[in-house]
């Protein structure tokens, strides 16, 4: 049943709503009506299908406020939207209002602090292009086009977080319109709380509107490891891969996927799609000598099918796999965080990998340890910083008639690894609205309580109690 308290009585109050954005808001207001209603209700994952009653398109922090006054009048059920790339596709709800953050993209950086404060709406990408004028930047994610807020919010991996931490980890302070519509700065000193929370917590602590993040010296150029190795070693290859992560310096966060060779113009046709294992680091410092000697073992593997490994700037290598994750196909992800990748884990992931559905599926093997795990486990909302992998099956597919085939092996290979799994997952890699429920517990682990009372701190009334349920 509903929550009635989150929802609108009906046409009359939805249009009530409506009027009130209009008659506030800077930024353009759409309803089931408008012409671009489609086009502003849809995300990243074109699996969610989801029609708001309306979409406020904030042009800025005080538009935030207004639809957050409006919504406090109307009680619809909210959702907040920075770059709609989640996987669960959060960033929409059924017949309430979608805060839209994605017009914000304002980045101003400070070289001489170090420091960026980048606007909610803002993408990796964007984010990147513009630290990396002083080569600078900040731990992102893996695809330009997510968004900074949501891989923020729920922690942040990536290419860089052995050696400078999540995402959350860089945060300094963050801008966040609360449930009673004020703007509150959270920092370690001012809201800490607050703050504590906004740092791997996911949704339903408010609105950010704006992280500032701690900038590291990197770029323009990079040293990466990118082999293509033949399926057929794939268990060889993944016993050899987890005795090399095991030992890595923290200067390189090793990744490991099962995957299709990509179709990729540079590649020979008679390659593409077949099955294949890859290999990927980052040397998080100066192309040169040491990058070479970090990176040594994790391309030393064995003869590959093909070695992309090189130095390239920094901007190409965040952008370079946005291509295979394009917008409007359909994902479905859910993760494990593992203390061990023992051989009976590496057996199972193969069988797991040999039922994928479509070659666009994926299961993809990260590495933590080095700066994750130098955070104090309290000092943040993130609660996994003593896991040493996170494992994420990875469905990808076009065809709506495979939605029960894909998601099904999604579901049952994060089944089969359970096993193996120290109790964890990483909210954004959780699935969908559905798993919110059963995963809850493992998401946030020994902090769920401690987020519970900070949300009922500044959202008593439960404005945000929708979002914060989804995963």
């Amino acid at each position: 049943m509903p929550d009635t308290r989150e929802t609108m009585s009906g046409a009359v109050s939805e249009r009530a709503l409506v009027d009130q954005l209009r008659s506030s808001l800077q930024g353009e207001v759409i309803d089931r009506g408008h012409p671009g209603y489609d086009a502003a209700r849809a995300v990243w994952n074109g699996l969610i299908d989801r029609r708001p009653a309306v979409i406020a398109k904030c042009a800025g922090t005080a538009d935030v406020v207004e639809a957050v006054r409006a919504a406090r009048e109307h009680r619809p059920v909210v959702s907040v939207r920075g770059g709609g790339h989640q996987v669960a596709g959060s960033a929409v709800c059924d017949d309430g209002l979608v805060i839209d953050l994605s017009p914000m993209k304002g980045v101003h950086v400070d070289p001489a602090a170090r420091t960026a404060r980048a606007q909610a709406g803002t993408t990796w990408g964007e984010f990147d292009r513009e630290t990396q004028l002083y080569g600078l930047a900040a731990p992102g994610g893996e695809i330009s086009a997510t968004g900074i807020a949501g891989l923020t919010l729920g922690g942040g991996f990536g290419f860089l977080m052995r050696t400078f931490g999540l995402s959350c980890d860089n945060v300094r302070s963050l801008t966040v319109v609360t449930a009673d519509g004020t703007v509150r700065t959270a920092g370690p000193e001012e809201e800490p709380e607050l703050y504590w929370a906004a740092r791997g917590g996911g949704r339903g602590i408010g609105v950010v509107t704006s992280f500032e993040f701690g900038l590291h010296p990197l770029g323009p150029e990079v040293t990466a490891v990118l082999a293509l190795h033949p399926y057929e070693r794939a268990e060889e290859l993944l016993r050899a891969w987890r005795d090399a992560a095991a030992v890595a310096p923290e200067t390189i966060t090793p990744e490991l996927l099962l995957w299709s060779v990509p179709p990729d113009p540079a590649i020979p046709p008679d390659m593409h799609r077949a099955n294949c294992v890859m290999v990927g680091a980052v040397y998080g410092g100066p192309p040169g000598a040491g990058a070479a000697e970090a990176l040594a073992p994790q391309r030393e593997l064995g003869p590959p099918l093909m070695d992309l490994s090189g130095t390239v700037p920094y901007v190409a290598l965040q952008s370079a796999n946005t291509w295979r994750f394009p917008d409007g196909e359909r994902y479905f992800m859910k993760s494990h965080f593992m203390d061990e990748l023992g051989d009976e884990a590496i057996g199972t992931l193969l069988n797991c990998y040999s039922r994928r559905p479509t070659p666009e599926s994926l299961i993809v093997v990260r590495t933590l340890g080095g700066a994750v795990a130098r955070v104090g486990p309290d000092e943040t909302a993130f609660a996994h910083r003593s896991a040493r992998f996170n494992v994420s099956i990875d469905a990808g597919w076009q065809d709506p008639a495979t939605d029960g085939t894909a998601i099904g092996w999604a579901r049952s290979s994060w089944d089969a690894m359970k096993p193996f799994s120290s109790g964890g997952t990483y909210v954004n890699f959780a699935g969908l609205g559905e798993d919110a429920g059963e995963l809850r517990g493992a998401v946030f682990g020994s902090h769920e309580e401690r987020l519970a009372r900070t949300r009922a701190a500044y959202d008593p009334e439960g404005l945000f109690r929708s979002a914060a349920r989804r995963p």
